[in-house]
């Protein structure tokens, strides 16, 4: 039952920063870049992303199935 709830919590919390925080992509529309500058910044946009994750699931304790 705790696993359940962590993972409800955690579904909500990455809902609720999903819906705040624009896209890897609308940031580089919004920025206007293109070509290896884009690349670049989605490469660094992604793995911060993914950093930010981890520290989540971190934070919230969340392993097996529901940490990926």
């Amino acid at each position: 039952m705790r696993t359940l709830s962590v993972a409800v919590a955690f579904m909500f919390m990455s809902a609720t920063a999903y819906a705040q925080t624009p896209t890897c992509k609308a940031q580089a529309a919004h920025k206007t870049l293109a070509g290896a500058a884009m690349t670049s910044f989605m490469k660094k946009c992604e793995s911060d992303a993914k950093k930010s994750c981890e520290v989540l699931e971190t934070a919230l304790k969340i392993t097996g199935d529901y940490a990926k």
